[in-house]
């Protein structure tokens, strides 16, 4: 991957320190530093989020430093008993970006998805899904996006 050695680690509850550390490096990666750092929720509220049965949190780490990091949502379906793994945000420092990291912190996924009975991982992306755009532009600001399935296997 690179010519240092990048490990792939999902959070704990015990991860607090790494996981203010990947907040910080996706508010300079999508350059929003204020959604990242003004508002973050104390100790408390991660380590139950960190801990809890729907969220997870990979990080990639050069020695300490977290240089990537991957935030997932289980989704409980009520159409059939299974589930889907979103991912809300990927992001790799800009400085390690074309390495292979996102893609190894997908592939850390898969199996956490596979054993929790998901069918899918999806993640949303730019071009607009026109319906949902009309809508959602009349409600508030528009953001284009695409819908991407991610096969477990």
């Amino acid at each position: 991957m690179t010519g240092r050695d990048v490990r792939i680690h999902r959070l704990g509850g015990d991860d607090i320190p790494r996981m203010r550390a990947m907040l910080a490096m996706m508010g300079e990666a999508f350059d929003d530093v204020p959604t990242y750092a003004d508002a973050q929720p104390d100790d408390a509220y991660l380590r139950r989020l960190l801990s809890g049965p729907q969220f997870v949190a990979i990080v990639a780490l050069v020695e300490d430093d977290v240089v990537g990091g991957l935030a997932a949502y289980e989704l409980p379906k009520f159409e059939q008993a299974r589930s889907e793994f979103y991912i809300y945000d990927l992001a790799v420092d800009q400085a390690w970006r074309r390495r292979g990291i996102a893609t190894a912190l997908i592939d850390h996924l898969r199996p956490i998805a596979r054993e929790r009975g998901a069918w899918v991982i999806y993640v949303q992306a730019d071009p607009p899904d026109t319906p949902a755009m009309a809508l959602y532009t009349k409600l508030g600001a528009r953001e284009d996006l695409c819908h991407f399935d991610i096969a477990v296997d």
